[in-house]
């Protein structure tokens, strides 16, 4: 097997593994630890990979796993944290108009269930192909198309609740006691 050059692979799929790693656990500390964990198992059994094309499938597949692994070990006790609530700034400026568009989304994103999230980050953000998710998610390719197109269908509702919920901060309906 050739050698891959851990440096190089840090360097370039450092980012990608974290934002999936976040997509998936909604958690920045979280995401850091799967991510970390990820490049520590490619230390370790990286060099048992025979095909060196099959990097980039190996380590989005680990991280899930990883992931998949705590939130099997995290149904065993109960959650005592408190959801976040995201305050909104008193003025937007128009220069930050698509950060909060991409802040919405993530929200959004985040609110979907994590078989549908986790196909959805991997072809929008990560821009793997179907047959690549397939492969990171151990799913046969039509289960990931089906996820796909209703994961889609979920972030539009999901979206469209998001706006409501905002329409009602700012106009609150007849009869809505605030």
């Amino acid at each position: 097997m050739a050698e891959v050059d851990f440096e190089k692979l840090v360097e370039e799929f450092y980012m990608p593994l974290y934002r999936f790693a976040l997509s998936l656990s909604r958690n920045e500390s979280d995401a850091f630890d799967f991510t970390q964990q990820t490049f520590y198992a490619w230390a370790a059994k990286g060099h048992q990979l025979r095909d060196t094309s099959k990097v980039k499938t190996w380590l989005f597949t680990t991280l899930y796993r990883e992931f998949l692994a705590k939130k099997r070990r995290d149904e065993r006790f109960v959650d005592v944290e408190e959801d976040v609530v995201f305050a909104e700034p008193p003025q937007i400026s128009p220069s930050v108009i698509n950060e909060i568009d991409a802040t919405i989304v993530q929200e959004a994103l985040h609110r979907l269930d994590e078989r549908y999230r986790a196909p959805l980050t991997l072809f929008y953000m990560e821009e793997h192909s179907y047959r690549e998710i397939a492969e990171i998610l151990s799913l046969p390719l039509g289960t990931v198309m089906s996820r796909i197109s209703r994961g889609k269908a979920e972030l539009r509702r999901q979206l469209s609740d998001l706006a409501a919920e905002e329409s009602r901060k700012i106009l609150p309906l007849k009869g809505d006691a605030r």
